[in-house]
């Protein structure tokens, strides 16, 4: 479908190379996938609404009741079956503490870092339709989560990282081999009292600095957004002014950072063995002033867990007996297991891939009906693959007030208010991203499909 992947590392704790950079991050990912089904007029996508319930009659499912969140109009949408792919739960902080795994302390503060929307919605429609659900202790969450600057007051997180850093407690002492597989340092940050800890690092390696998602490609927008924010990094010239900034005891973490270089001038981690003879890291010394330190937190990340389904992905009932016309993929059916309860960096999309398509083809099979090859013409406006920028046009700000709209606090425009937001502090014109209704016209005032597409690389790193 044009998704290109570009390399594929092996990290810690797999045996073989798994985890894979795709070009464009997970831009580079679902645009292509949204390309290819735009071009099959089968396919409708229907946007800002939330599925409230599912439809059932003589036990089998037969459509979803939704509500459009910007007009609050509710209404239903029947179909033969119906195939639940929403996603885990790990954004629904009362759902993971619920199902949290047996003598792991559960820390003070955890940053949600899943999907704004992985509530757990589809786990609840599919119990009260009574489908069983297992291992929802089996949680992946990550020990890197720094809060979101872009949305304060959600406890949202990024994954965020240094692989250059030491991770000091609130002793101000190492406690872990940095950067080992999830399911050996998470629990040992539970451990710690509070649960949290801070990066340290110096100028020397600050540009190794990492956050994920497609966003954050550039490193001058993690400077602008993250670096120059001092609520979120510490900056000084020593580590003893490092220790003042953090609040860290200024003896330890000194004492730390010393004994970490002498080892490193040794060549070997005597303490948490990070490093040495047969072991592949080249650590750095911390002494490039500035230094650096950011407080990073536990966060939650993936669910692997969830809605039983068979081989054709079909939901199990508690008796393990398909429940007519319901089928479920993806995350929200546990990756049909394949991960285990310890899985690793790099083999999470397979298994959402595969449940997908085989559900999909599971429900075809069910309705007796063959799959067609996709349409390469259909409702695809060819000119939207190289729109111009055009100016800004008067018309625009005539019919739209964009600071007032974007500042009104409105159910099912959380995503328009985000990205008008950036508009206006990059002060874009209305024409980079709406050059398709340029000249206006009554009839046709309409945002097209693949424009949409397109426009999602200007804020999301791809394209300048």
């Amino acid at each position: 479908m044009g998704v290109v992947f570009e390399e594929v590392w092996q990290l810690p704790g797999n045996s073989v190379p798994r985890f894979h950079n795709i070009q464009g991050r997970g831009l580079g990912l679902v645009g292509p996938i949204y390309r290819e089904c735009v071009k099959n007029p089968n396919i409708r996508f229907i946007w800002n609404t939330e599925v409230k319930d599912l439809i059932i009659e003589d036990a089998r499912v037969v459509g979803v009741r939704i509500r459009q969140l910007r007009t609050q109009k509710e209404q239903s949408y029947r179909a033969p079956v119906v195939i639940l792919a929403t996603g885990g739960f790990q954004s629904n902080l009362d759902m993971v503490r619920e199902n949290w795994p047996k003598g792991l302390q559960f820390p003070d503060r955890f940053l949600t870092g899943s999907g704004i929307n992985s509530t757990g919605l589809g786990h609840r429609m599919a119990r009260e339709a009574g489908a069983d659900l297992s291992n929802l202790h089996h949680q992946w969450n990550y020990v890197t989560g720094l809060p979101d600057p872009r949305h304060p007051g959600m406890n949202r997180g990024l994954q965020a990282k240094n692989e250059s850093s030491i991770w000091v407690n609130a002793q101000g002492r190492r406690f872990v081999s940095e950067y080992d597989a999830p399911q050996k340092n998470f629990p040992v940050l539970m451990e710690q009292k509070p649960a949290t800890y801070w990066a340290v690092f110096d100028e020397g390696s600050k540009y190794d600095f990492f956050v994920s998602g497609s966003e954050w490609v550039d490193f001058k927008h993690i400077q602008k957004v993250i670096f120059d924010n001092p609520d979120l990094v510490k900056t000084s010239s020593t580590i003893e002014g490092l220790a003042g900034l953090t609040g860290l005891p200024e003896k330890a973490l000194t004492t730390t950072v010393r004994r970490y270089n002498k080892m490193v001038d040794k060549g070997v981690d005597e303490d948490f063995r990070r490093f040495g003879p047969g072991l592949s890291y080249k650590p750095r010394k911390i002494g490039q002033s500035p230094f650096y330190a950011i407080q990073l937190f536990p966060m939650t990340r993936k669910s692997m867990g969830g809605v039983v389904i068979d081989m054709s992905c079909r939901v199990l009932n508690r008796r393990q007996q398909p429940i007519p016309g319901l089928y479920a993929a993806g995350e929200l059916a546990g990756l049909a297991g394949i991960n285990g309860k310890a899985a690793l960096e790099g083999t999470f999309l397979g298994p959402c891939m595969i449940t997908g398509r085989i559900a999909g083809r599971s429900a075809l099979a069910e309705l007796k009906i063959k799959p067609k090859p996709v349409a390469e013409s259909g409702r695809i406006h060819q000119a939207s693959k190289t729109l111009p920028v055009k100016a800004e046009s008067a018309d625009c700000k005539d019919c739209h007030d964009l600071e007032s709209l974007s500042a009104k606090l409105r159910t099912g425009y959380w995503h328009f208010k985000k990205t008008h937001r950036v508009v206006q502090e990059r002060k874009y014109q209305c024409g980079l991203c709406h050059a398709e209704l340029d000249p206006y016209r009554e009839k046709n005032h309409q945002i097209e499909p693949l424009a949409r597409l397109e426009n999602c690389a200007i804020c999301h790193g791809v394209k300048k």
